[in-house]
């Protein structure tokens, strides 16, 4: 299905929009709050984004002294070409050690790499550690978003699902009380852990270390408590310089949530005496996309969730409806990159407004990457036979000023004749699904124009 068919299922529960619409819509102005709070933001954007910018430019180097880095610590490095790879490489891992119980905190690039179902399917246990995450792990769903996995549920089917998975009681919807069951219900899974997975917000090529942000500690908790710590990363979340990471702390969190910074910000740079470090670096299609100097820039996405929470479509129409790991424009962005055909849809569902682009901390000029899949996907014949013919007619139209006057005419007559139910109703008018049509003016404006240079 489409990104317009799959926002019509969301759509349904009209109670539920407008909920999911209100609620992103405080989150941010959260970080409105935050950021006209930091008088120096804007230089903080400015500079994250340079940094980025110098980053992908010598992405080769930064990767090699990395490793290198990395290696001197103690650690084990590992090269991914995409997700099969990725998914194998970790899974080597966990039969190298005899393991069978994995507790995982947020990662969205093992989302993209569909690890979960691939271990899944070869007998591990994995539990995802991260609250939201492991409520929709629980309803065998995909995340909403990718700060706020599970912001498309409400307290109530939160507690529909603890009572049918953790035994609850029916109908306990207090928050205090469902926190504290996940709780002790994850303290087993973290003690049971043999192996933790962890996701990378920042890696320093300086120290070869990596940096994990998490508000509810459970990355840590897994760590430390598991004997093999596997951190997956995709190759675009380096940074040069630990004295770089402080510029990207201060802009993640304001813009994500409106908070200061994490509640917890770990640096894991070498393995524990007696246990085991690796990190696998992926790259699923993200050499492609660097290599594509209209869209490159998106690499520089630190996953804040930003562009989401202002996004007007995205607020309107869910996560779900984007059918990809990343949602929202970022997400519309980088989905064509991975599969053109399958994600076509995407940078169509976006108005191109541009407040995406005034809220990114890193500066990524998103709508205006819109507006260019756009044209590389009517270029490539991957947008639907019906929008194809239809701008084909328009263009004749619009190039013709006689044809496109009567047309102008026979529109105007049309929606005053015609009955009501043909011109308003959402069968044949999409559009008018939740709009009233204007009454038609009686003359064009360049009608009224010819009319009074004529007197």
């Amino acid at each position: 299905m489409s990104h317009s068919q799959r926002s019509d299922i969301f759509l349904l529960d009209a109670e539920r929009t407008t909920w999911h619409d209100e609620t992103l819509w405080f989150v941010r102005q959260k970080r409105d709050k935050a950021v006209y709070a930091t008088p120096e933001f804007q230089e903080l954007r400015q500079l994250a984004s340079d940094i980025k910018d110098h980053t992908l430019s010598r992405l080769n180097f930064y990767l090699q002294q990395f490793e290198e880095n990395a290696r001197r610590n103690g650690v084990q490095v590992h090269w991914a070409a995409d997700a099969a790879e990725h998914n194998a490489i970790v899974l080597g891992l966990l039969r190298q050690h005899g393991a069978t119980r994995v507790v995982k905190s947020k990662s969205m690039l093992t989302e993209e790499c569909h690890l979960n179902p691939y271990l899944t399917q070869h007998g591990i246990e994995v539990i995802d550690t991260d609250l939201g995450e492991r409520i929709i792990q629980l309803r065998e769903e995909a995340p909403s978003h990718v700060v706020l996995p599970a912001i498309h549920l409400k307290k109530e089917d939160v507690g529909d699902t603890f009572h049918l998975h953790l035994g609850t009681t029916k109908g306990n919807n207090d928050p205090q009380q469902l926190t504290e069951t996940a709780r002790q219900h994850l303290r087993e899974k973290f003690l049971a852990g043999q192996v933790a997975i962890s996701g990378v917000n920042f890696a320093v090529a300086e120290t070869g270390s990596v940096v994990v942000c998490t508000n509810e500690g459970n990355a840590d908790l897994g760590v430390n408590l598991a004997k093999v710590h596997i951190a997956c990363m995709g190759m675009e979340k380096l940074i040069p310089r630990l004295s770089d990471l402080s510029v990207f702390t201060r802009i993640l969190t304001r813009s994500a949530t409106g908070q200061p910074v994490t509640t917890y910000t770990s640096h894991f740079t070498r393995p524990g005496e007696g246990k085991e470090m690796h990190i696998v670096i992926v790259d699923n299609g993200r050499t492609k996309q660097l290599g594509r100097p209209d869209f490159r820039a998106s690499l520089k996405c630190i996953r804040c969730g930003a562009c989401m929470n202002t996004c007007p479509v995205y607020r309107r129409s869910g996560g779900h409806s984007y059918d990809f790991t990343i949602p929202g424009p970022i997400g519309a962005i980088l989905s064509p990159n991975i599969d053109m055909r399958k994600h076509a849809s995407l940078p169509f569902a976006s108005t191109l407004c541009g407040s995406c682009t005034d809220v990114c901390p890193v500066k990524i000029d998103i709508h205006t990457q819109l507006y260019k899949w756009r044209q590389v996907l009517g270029q490539a014949g991957e947008i639907p036979a019906s929008k194809k013919w239809s701008m084909r007619l328009l263009s004749r139209v619009l190039s013709k000023p006689g044809m496109y006057s009567l047309g102008g005419r026979v529109a105007r007559q049309g929606l005053r004749l015609l009955p009501h139910g043909l011109t308003h109703a959402g069968g044949y008018n999409p559009w008018a699904i939740a709009r009233e049509l204007p009454e038609p003016p009686r003359q064009s404006f360049r009608e009224w124009y010819a009319e009074q240079a004529g007197q």
